[in-house]
């Protein structure tokens, strides 16, 4: 059995879930104590319960089912392990910081930039064009057509075809008045070659700063001479996010096979930076092998060795297996789990939102049994 919250005004109820048909037995209109147990008590022949660690269905147990066999929940008692080492990260979330690099900016003169792009333009619809008109006369005077059979199979003129000939290469064709026409971003390159130079590599943001300032043309005139930037002078990669207390909580939590290069390389540096997160992180995959490996007749040594370490969280949660020790041996033992009672949660809160404001708990009840094919 389990805690479930009806959530409909102040009524709280608890669901009974059979362990090996793994369908709800019944649903109680309440969770107090005396509820329970008298369930319990007109119910005989209970041999397990399984159950969460709240104290009130541990007393309900005793009293209702007195010969029955307690097993705590496995994913609850390892819920209360998370809880803990969480506390433990939070006391030393200080060291967190020391671990993200400082944030660095391109380290470039911006000078070094005015000169990339600096001079006549060297692209454009006119400058490519020559490109290729070169590159297919050259083409064809390799194949042995003169100038004449060129100038006809391209539709050029021959003085055309006889300048694209005798240049080697197409820029001495790219000198001219147009080649140094000047932009309209001409003005305002060198602010953006300067704020580039600081670390302003996006282009919307830039665009909006020269606007401020006078700039007249387009957006994506900007963004054109970003990308020209962002070829010649890529950044490094931003800096790494410095880690927070849920990840390291995670990290120390989690199986290592199931986190990434730079997840293990960054929980090394941070154990070995605290000494106290390092026993803690030894101690927690110690009881993880335990549990997986059902050896819970094992808990008793592993609780000597915690209280052996000075280690004032986990002293804290060692105590509060040992007000139900029983039950979490039997937990770490057996093959019982609340888990069925989790998905019979889920289902019961559909019925119950389905239900809402037009009827009361008997009939919810009903629904929640018939739903799984029970009887009561």
């Amino acid at each position: 059995m389990d805690e479930f919250a009806l959530r409909k005004g102040h009524v709280y109820g608890t669901i009974l879930v059979d362990i090996e048909t793994r369908r709800p037995v019944d649903l109680l209109p309440g969770r107090s104590v005396e509820t329970v147990a008298n369930w319990l008590r007109d119910h005989p022949g209970v041999e397990v319960i399984c159950r969460d660690r709240s104290a009130s269905y541990a007393e309900a147990g005793r009293l209702g089912a007195p010969n029955a066999t307690h097993v705590a929940d496995r994913w609850h008692i390892y819920k209360n392990l998370v809880e803990t080492v969480e506390k433990s990260v939070v006391r030393h979330r200080a060291l967190l910081a020391d671990l993200a690099p400082a944030e660095t900016h391109l380290t470039m003169d911006p000078t070094a930039l005015a000169e990339r792009t600096a001079g006549p333009r060297r692209t454009g619809r006119l400058s490519d064009r020559i490109r290729d008109q070169h590159a297919q006369v050259h083409a064809l005077l390799h194949d042995g057509i003169g100038l004449r059979a060129i100038a006809r199979q391209l539709g050029l003129a021959r003085n055309t075809i006889r300048r694209l000939a005798h240049a080697a290469q197409p820029d001495e064709l790219l000198v001219g008045q147009w080649t140094g026409r000047s932009s309209i971003l001409d003005p305002y390159k060198s602010y953006l070659n300067q704020r580039w130079a600081e670390g302003g590599t996006v282009a919307r943001h830039l665009f909006h700063e020269v606007r401020e300032r006078g700039f007249p043309g387009s957006e994506e005139v900007v963004k054109k001479y970003v990308r020209e930037l962002r070829t010649a002078f890529p950044h490094p990669e931003p800096p790494r996010k410095r880690p927070s207390v849920r990840d390291v909580t995670s990290w120390i939590t989690r199986h290592p096979d199931s986190l990434t290069e730079e997840q293990a390389q960054q929980l090394t540096a941070i154990l070995a930076r605290c000494p106290e997160l390092d026993r803690t992180a030894e101690h927690v995959r110690s009881f993880a092998e335990l549990m997986n490996s059902r050896r819970g007749k094992h808990l008793h040594a592993w609780i000597a060795r915690v209280q052996a370490d000075d280690l004032p969280a986990l002293h804290t949660f060692t105590t509060g297996l040992g007000q139900d020790l029983d039950a979490v041996i039997a937990g770490l033992s057996l093959r019982y789990s609340s888990g069925a009672v989790e998905g019979h949660n889920n289902k019961i809160k559909m019925l119950k939102r389905q239900m809402f404001g037009r009827a009361n708990f008997d009939l919810l009840r009903k629904r929640v049994l018939l739903a799984a094919g029970s009887r009561s």
